[in-house]
């Protein structure tokens, strides 16, 4: 079972559905914040968009597979964003329901689309080739982020429900980075320790900084 499974990840028929899908996902997601990036200034912009960048990154680690090449550093920031954003977003749409608002099918939406984008991080994690280096880069991007959002005031909008809890929001979204960095870190030396995931590889996978 587990075997037909890898086999299924590694198929360019999948990763070619998965590129789609998170390409797709990833225009949706930008324009999702159009109205937000209208408000923001020029300088930080980049740092608004935190979901569909996460996917972007994604979308770039698997086009390089499909091209027979590898990008580490891609794959370490796609771990990293993909799962602490999707779970951000899953908790963020359940707490504002908790809170008060009418959770709809577009919440629901996020909620799911959101825990896809951690799973594909975890099952694609054993094909990575993350390097410590690549993940203390990835750190500092991600903490810095953090603290352009929540100092800065660029974190995405949350539902009304939750704006008096932006502070506790901002403590607990530096935290969960700490904790996605960790559970990379983790399951990179595990997968590349471990004698069975040592022989999984997508058709492209060289060694590459």
């Amino acid at each position: 079972m587990k075997e037909y499974i890898l086999g299924i990840l590694r198929s360019r028929g999948f990763l070619w559905a998965l590129f789609i899908v998170n390409f797709l996902g990833t225009v949706y997601g930008y324009i999702w914040y159009d109205a937000q990036l209208l408000q923001t200034p020029w300088y930080f912009l980049i740092f608004v968009p935190d979901s569909p960048t996460a996917s972007l990154f994604f979308t770039i680690v698997l086009g390089c597979f499909l091209a027979g090449k590898r990008f580490p550093l891609m794959e370490a920031l796609a771990a990293v964003t993909l799962i602490k954003y999707g779970i951000w977003a899953v908790i963020m749409n359940l707490a504002a329901g908790a809170a008060g608002t009418p959770l709809n099918i577009l919440h629901w939406m996020l909620v799911f689309s959101h825990a896809g984008m951690a799973l594909q991080a975890v099952l694609y994690l054993p094909y990575f080739r993350i390097k410590n280096w690549h993940l203390a880069a990835v750190a500092l991007w991600t903490v810095h982020n953090d603290f352009i959002d929540y100092i800065y005031g660029m974190h995405p909008w949350v539902s009304r429900s939750l704006t008096p809890y932006i502070s506790e929001i901002g403590y607990f979204t530096f935290w969960l980075s700490i904790a996605s960095i960790a559970a990379v870190y983790y399951m990179n030396k595990k997968y590349q320790a471990d004698i069975f995931s040592a022989g999984i590889s997508i058709d492209a996978d060289k060694n590459s900084d």
